[in-house]
């Protein structure tokens, strides 16, 4: 009997995960205009798939209307069928973008940007992740023993990740057990959370079609490495001109960038809850762990929260365009979208307040003492899910970043994580997320 190609029309949620529905491949246009029907609650389904407190109810409809410049069709030429995926924005009945639509918050973040300071955003995600299923000493940190253990997956990775057209960068054994770093080039605006969306994807369909098992977990052992995302951004002005870089100005950033920079470490702290929103996201984001645990800026520092990028003087490239800095206190817990524009209202924030370029740090913080911190304008991050969550829902400034309502019913979310997470263990806490992401 023949299949019928199905495509699925997809969300990245709350939770950092794609969900969706299908419909039959030859509807696609008609899909466009009609979309596929939604439902408010779906939002409040965490990473573990309970139901957390909705102020929906069973109330309500929505449409989910397909980007076709999302569309994605891999096939790997074995039994199965193509995987075929498009990711859209939730809309109300009406046409309006419906408050909780993660693709619709980063739209009108990336406008804010625009308006505020004629800014555009090029950016790319770097991702880290584990295979479940490879152990042993064969697997070292940056080795090529490292890399042919995975070799398989990484050629095959790149190939359907470059048919998806995500300009695939680089792939290495990282430092953890089973560990691996996948990076692709840079891109514009939405599309920088559109690729990082479709690559996670990506991975997990491929480990699959090949019989192993990748996690994105924050962390699958407390006594190992975390796996982290980092976000790499630049500014370009409304003529396409690089604006990220300014060899006179402090610490090579230019006026923008600078002020941007300092409203993303000034609003870090509540921003966590979005950017870095599992339980496990805070063993991760301790001193020494090669994370973020200060709201510091750091050049060619891996432990602070904004990086400054190298510019290498061999390169072919000019420093103007090699430029860029690298938000470090985030994981895929979180939705690349929500992460993304988390980060921009806050950079944004910094541009409108006319804020100081932080000085960057050269030393080990975690020596420092909160009286010390606090006199060169550090602090120490949220050490909890549930502090981050306080400070993130007791802010009224970020509140009115996001759509009204919006506050309230992540919170929501986030607690109901809490509640299914309540009386289990450090271990079993590692496990339910590993098995999530």
């Amino acid at each position: 009997m023949r299949n019928e190609p199905l495509i699925i029309a997809a969300t990245s949620d709350f939770a950092g995960k794609v969900r969706g529905k299908a419909f039959p491949a030859d509807e696609f246009d008609r899909r466009l205009k009609r979309g596929v029907g939604w439902t408010p609650t779906n939002v409040q389904i965490t990473c573990f798939d309970a139901i957390a407190e909705s102020p929906f109810g069973a109330l309500g409809d929505l449409v989910l209307i397909p980007d076709p410049g999302t569309l994605i069709k891999v096939d790997f030429e074995d039994e199965h069928p193509a995987e075929q995926f498009v990711f859209g924005d939730i809309l109300k009945t009406d046409g309006e973008p419906w408050k909780c639509c993660t693709r619709s918050i980063l739209k009108a973040a990336l406008k804010r940007l625009e308006d505020v300071a004629g800014l555009h955003m090029l950016g790319a995600f770097e991702h880290e992740f584990q295979f479940l299923d490879q152990e042993g000493s064969a697997s070292g940190a940056y080795t090529a023993a490292g890399f042919r253990a995975a070799r398989d997956f990484g050629e095959t990775l790149f190939s359907v990740a470059a048919n998806a057209g995500l300009n695939p960068d680089t792939f290495m054994k990282e430092y953890g057990t089973s560990q691996y770093e996948v990076t692709i080039g840079p891109s514009m605006g939405l599309t920088v959370a559109d690729h990082a969306a479709i690559l996670r994807e990506l991975v997990l369909i491929t480990a699959e079609r090949l019989g192993r098992r990748a996690s994105f977990t924050p962390l699958r052992d407390p006594a190992g490495v975390g796996n982290g995302v980092h976000i790499h951004m630049s500014f370009q002005d409304r003529e396409g001109k690089p604006v990220t870089y300014d060899a006179d100005g402090p610490h090579q950033l230019g006026e923008p960038a600078a002020k941007f920079v300092a409203g993303v470490l000034k609003y870090l702290d509540r921003i966590l809850a979005i950017t870095a929103p599992s339980v496990v996201s805070y063993t991760r984001l301790t001193p020494h762990r090669w994370s973020a645990a200060f709201n510091n800026l750091g050049f060619r520092d891996r432990e602070a929260a904004v990086r400054i990028c190298p510019v290498s003087e061999i390169s072919d490239i000019a420093a103007a365009d090699q430029f860029n800095i690298e938000f470090r206190a985030g994981d895929a817990a979180a939705s690349p979208y929500l992460a993304l524009a988390a980060i921009i209202h806050a950079g944004v924030q910094g541009i409108e307040e006319d804020l100081p370029c932080p000085e960057a740090t050269h030393e080990d913080l975690s020596l420092l003492s909160p009286e010390d911190l606090d006199a060169r304008g550090l602090q120490r991050l949220p050490q909890s899910l549930e502090e981050a969550l306080d400070r993130f829902s007791a802010d009224t400034t970020v509140a009115k970043w996001f759509p009204d309502g919006f506050a309230e019913v992540y919170t929501l979310h986030k607690k109901g994580e809490l509640a299914f997470l309540k009386d289990k263990t450090e271990a079993e806490i590692c496990k339910a997320y590993e098995i999530a992401y």
